[in-house]
């Protein structure tokens, strides 16, 4: 079950984070797969484009969704430059699709510490030896200084980079779906205004 911290207000019955943790857990009892964390993370390039990727979510930590990675990367730089993003959920078992837009924020350099030595052994390394998304004309030499640091660091901690880390994305726009056959279907707009949700419906 994904970790959440919630505590938001709302003008209805039902705070859309409590919605989108209980609609995770029901894609999660339901799948074989392991992916209800991926999803969709689109920010606004450095050319005035989206930009689009998918992405791990983490956790939600007091109300706000937590991604990691480099902030030398093309999705950090734009981020850090432009911090407004969305994130779109797409869950083929229970036919659901979660849109959210807000704002980025870097995360705490104790917290990207936390989620940094959580990764496997292999994925630190590359965060170590690699400014993702650049370009390279060969990957031999960079495929054996993989190699060779794995062995180098097979009975050693590896340090966070002071390049990686995160990004709370707090949202300001909810969006839930739920698939119909008929095309008939259900969708409901949470809309966060002065700390408190309000909620419509769309039309399908």
């Amino acid at each position: 079950m994904l970790q959440s911290s919630v505590n938001t207000l709302t003008t209805n019955k039902m705070n859309p984070l409590e919605k989108f943790d209980k609609w995770y857990t029901e894609e999660t009892k339901r799948s074989a797969l392991r992916i209800p964390s991926a999803c969709c993370l689109t920010s606004i390039g450095t050319d005035g484009y989206p930009n689009s990727r998918i992405v791990s979510l983490k956790e939600i930590l007091e109300n706000k969704f937590v991604i990691t990675g480099p902030l030398n990367s093309k999705k950090g730089i734009e981020l850090l430059t432009n911090p407004k993003a969305s994130l779109t959920f797409w869950w083929t078992e229970t036919e659901r699709q979660v849109r959210i837009q807000g704002d980025a924020i870097q995360i705490e350099d104790k917290l990207a510490d936390i989620y940094f030595s959580e990764r496997n052994k292999e994925s630190q390394i590359v965060s170590q030896i690699c400014q993702q998304g650049t370009e390279i004309e060969d990957l031999t030499e960079l495929t054996s200084l993989f190699e060779k640091s794995k062995t180098e660091y097979n009975n050693i901690k590896i340090s966070r980079p002071k390049h990686w880390s995160g990004f709370y994305i707090i949202p300001k726009r909810i969006e839930f779906m739920q698939f119909k056959k008929d095309r008939f279907h259900f969708r409901e707009l949470y809309t966060k205004d002065n700390n408190l949700w309000d909620k419509i419906i769309l039309q399908p």
